[in-house]
């Protein structure tokens, strides 16, 4: 007898037509769906008329149940793993079910389709083509801001999905590491009712968040500008006594506006010359 296929299989992040018509089928055929939480994933496949069974497979009892899962794809049942919205794995549990079933020699297959984190990084308006996701940050601000202080220098988009009760608390770690003026989009409830884009700085990020306490509420996916590139070649050694002058006496932003100014380097390229100067 032939091993069953794995499924992962990507389900809405919020509008439930997102599903495709592709994930519906599979859904549909396999023997069993692994889900995240069984009561959250009924709803959706209630809405689709699908009625597979479902069996949860949480943080919490992943390295338990997995072997249920590995004995019915070696008897030739084919399984689809499902996580509460968008695409499995992805701040999601089902790493370690995925990783045994490969080394059984398992075949696992994609089935794609929403993920917050590639949909909020689309609409940024910041650079794509390379980002760097990091999730979840810690929750406690000490080892949150020692994650920061290892991407104040990448030049990378950073993507970090963020829980509303730490909202605040990350922005303002991100201010006092990255600088207040660092362009980032907050993108709020996406394909759902109040989907929000909303882009500015970091500190006005954090003024708009504070003028509206609702605004606070719901799934955020923030998306911050990677760290400017600076020319070393335009930091010639008057511009570095310049800029050192005013930094003794000013804030770092100002210091890198006023230089700017008195020298024509761009202020941008400054601020980045002055981050990389501190650390």
């Amino acid at each position: 007898m032939s091993t069953g296929i794995l499924y992962v299989v990507a389900t809405p992040i919020g509008h439930l037509q997102d599903l495709s018509p592709r994930a519906q089928s599979i859904l549909q055929e396999v023997n069993l769906i692994a889900a995240e939480d069984t009561r959250h994933s009924r709803h959706l496949l209630n809405h689709f008329g699908i009625t597979t069974s479902l069996q949860s497979l949480h943080e919490h009892n992943e390295h338990v149940k997995y072997r249920l899962f590995l004995q019915r794809l070696h008897d030739g049942d084919n399984i689809a793993l499902i996580s509460d919205a968008g695409t499995p794995l992805i701040s999601d549990p089902g790493q370690y079910l995925i990783q045994t079933a490969l080394a059984e020699q398992i075949t696992v297959l994609p089935i794609p389709g929403p993920s917050a984190l590639i949909s909020a990084l689309s609409v940024s308006g910041f650079l794509a083509d390379r980002f760097i996701f990091e999730g979840f940050l810690p929750a406690k601000t000490v080892a949150r801001q020692l994650c920061l202080e290892n991407l104040v220098h990448d030049t990378r988009t950073l993507v970090f999905y963020e829980a509303p009760h730490r909202l605040l608390d990350c922005l303002n770690d991100m201010i006092q590491i990255f600088g207040e003026n660092r362009e980032a989009v907050l993108v709020k409830e996406l394909t759902k009712v109040f989907e929000t884009v909303y882009r500015d700085t970091l500190i006005g990020i954090v003024h708009w968040l504070n003028a509206v306490i609702q605004r606070q509420k719901g799934e955020f996916v923030l998306v911050v500008q990677g760290a400017p590139k600076f020319d070393n070649k335009a930091i010639n050694v008057e511009v570095e006594k310049i800029f050192n002058i005013l930094h003794k006496e000013l804030p770092l932003k100002q210091a890198a506006k006023l230089t700017s100014e008195i020298t024509g380097v761009n202020k941008n390229i400054l601020y980045a010359f002055g981050l990389k100067k501190s650390c």
